[in-house]
């Protein structure tokens, strides 16, 4: 059943239950995106299971996001169950054998996987205010932070070197709003606070070196099968918005430093991304523009992007439209909202005129699905009722023994593990504040140094007396004598205050006399 240059999904069924076709996407258009759809427990994590699987046969690196765990059990050979032995005889999947896949384990926190970081100067000031939920103005201040950085040769690697700038900024506002416009104190601070919140949620483990390398998650083995990168995301998911920055930084990277290659036989990359409706829930505006950018050019890199999610609505029109690959579980018809969003996902098919779409997808079992591809030349397929094929690793998590095994063999052990903290923007500013400190320090000595030799000059003293600083060592002050000053020594001070003694005495008996005489 498996045939060149096509994934295998599963085996379509008549409305009379009798079995159909096989369908296949076109591995060629895997890299016009996709997305699979379904309310909770229908079978969605089993059917991206499914892809990873197939695209890693097919030689093509995958990345997806593990959400409860379950996802990483596709490291591991398949397990004999029940269930997966009744489809494989029901859809007639002769080709079907227990494998295990080459998967490298990925982890923020470096708990369930390698550490993966990226600096913030790398992650730029549009996803960061999104991270930091900053307002308008506020968004205005990081791009002046992210400006003086760059002019001032100072990196931005961690979140002390932003906290840093920061703080550079509050004291700089008014000379450095003359050049940049106006920098607001109040704007500087909730930054400030937000970086704060960031640390608290765990947000530094993100920030700093060594930053991942996207050549890293597009790796394949010796035997040409494409490695499956896992992000372990269930302590990530506690922080949605730090999850869904984090994703979309890394398709930002994808895009910016992969060349133009337009259509392959296969894709260089394909990204899953789990509860992608975490990435648009209250975005602003630019941030959809952003996303929305990034889906449609990225093709043209190689890169094919699905989203996993439980309802189509929660993917804006303008990104849901350029996705060609379709893959829809079952939903629940209930409240006014579920109803537009099976008959929003009903209009997104290619109809069928065997059955009608909206009623189909409120009826659909556990593993089964509505499944659309792109055809020859790009053309969407008719939509199908299809029960999906199981996948051949294991369904289900790995040990934490078996997930270590995997993370010691894996290509990239040992370098992410360790922290590196190069000089950077902390480091510069810190050793500035440092100089100036010091140099305001002397200014300051100098000018009370100086004060006191000012107060010393204009004060009377007694000649011999005061603290005047050329008395020392039993000197007195010079006396001036013709060509020049002469220093006194004690000895001539002294019989010189002797002789001026001696003559008052003289002169005191002289007056006495004088006045004795005059007296008679």
């Amino acid at each position: 059943m498996l045939q060149e240059g096509s994934l295998y999904l599963g085996t379509s069924r008549n409305p009379d239950d009798s079995l159909n076709k096989a369908e296949y996407m076109a591995l060629k258009y895997g890299n016009r995106h996709g997305i699979v759809t379904g309310a909770t427990g229908t079978g969605k994590t089993v059917t991206l299971q499914v892809l990873a699987e197939s695209f890693s046969e097919a030689g093509v690196p995958v990345f997806a996001s593990d959400i409860k765990g379950d996802l990483s059990g596709i490291a591991a050979m398949g397990e004999p169950k029940d269930w997966i032995t009744q489809r494989v005889q029901q859809i007639g999947f002769t080709d079907y054998a227990p494998a295990e896949f080459p998967v490298i384990f990925w982890d923020l926190y470096g708990e369930k996987g390698h550490r993966v970081r990226t600096t913030v100067a790398e992650m730029g000031p549009l996803l960061l205010s999104r991270l930091m939920n900053a307002t308008e103005a506020q968004e205005g201040a990081l791009n002046i932070a992210f400006k003086i950085a760059d002019d001032g040769g100072l990196p931005l690697m961690d979140l002390k070197d932003l906290q840093a700038l920061l703080t550079y900024m509050a004291e700089h506002a008014t000379e450095l709003s003359s050049q940049f416009g106006l920098i607001s104190k109040a704007s500087i601070a909730t930054l400030q606070r937000g970086l704060l919140i960031l640390e608290q949620q765990g947000a530094e483990n993100f920030f700093g070196e060594p930053a991942l390398k996207v050549t890293d998650i597009m790796r394949t083995t010796n035997d040409g099968r494409g490695a499956i990168s896992i992000l372990a995301a269930d302590k990530l998911m506690m922080n949605p918005r730090l999850y869904a920055t984090f994703l979309l930084w890394l398709l930002s990277e994808l895009f910016e430093e992969l060349p133009e290659v337009g259509d392959l036989d296969k894709p260089k990359l394909v990204f899953f991304f789990d509860e992608a409706h975490l990435l648009f829930n209250d975005a602003p505006k630019v941030l959809i523009e952003r996303v929305e950018q990034v889906v449609r050019l990225i093709r043209s890199k190689g890169v094919g992007v699905y989203f996993v999610t439980q309802n189509p609505l929660d993917v804006p029109e303008t990104v849901l439209a350029q996705l060609g690959n379709r893959v829809q579980h079952a939903l629940r018809a209930y409240t006014p909202r579920e109803q537009k969003a099976v008959k929003t996902a009903a209009d997104t098919f290619r109809p069928n005129p065997a059955f009608d779409c909206a009623t189909a997808i409120t009826q659909l079992g556990i593993g089964e699905a509505l499944v659309s591809t792109l055809e020859a030349k790009g053309i969407p397929s008719m939509v199908e009722r299809t029960l999906i094929r199981p996948p051949s690793g294991r369904v289900g998590p790995v040990s934490d023994a078996e997930r270590q095994k995997v993370m010691n063999l894996s290509p990239v052990a040992g370098q992410y593990d360790a922290d590196l903290d190069s000089e950077s923007a902390y480091e510069i500013l810190t050793a500035r504040a440092k100089k100036a400190a010091e140099a305001d320090a002397a200014k300051r000595e100098a000018e009370t140094g100086a004060k006191a030799d000012d107060s010393a000059a204009g004060r009377w003293t007694l000649p011999g007396f005061g603290d005047d600083p050329k008395e020392s060592d039993g000197e007195r002050p010079a006396t001036k004598r013709a060509g020049g000053y002469q220093r006194e020594t004690v000895i001539e001070a002294a019989m010189k205050s002797a002789a001026r003694s001696v003559a008052t005495s003289v002169g005191r008996a002289l007056v006495r006399g004088i006045l004795g005489s005059l007296r008679r």
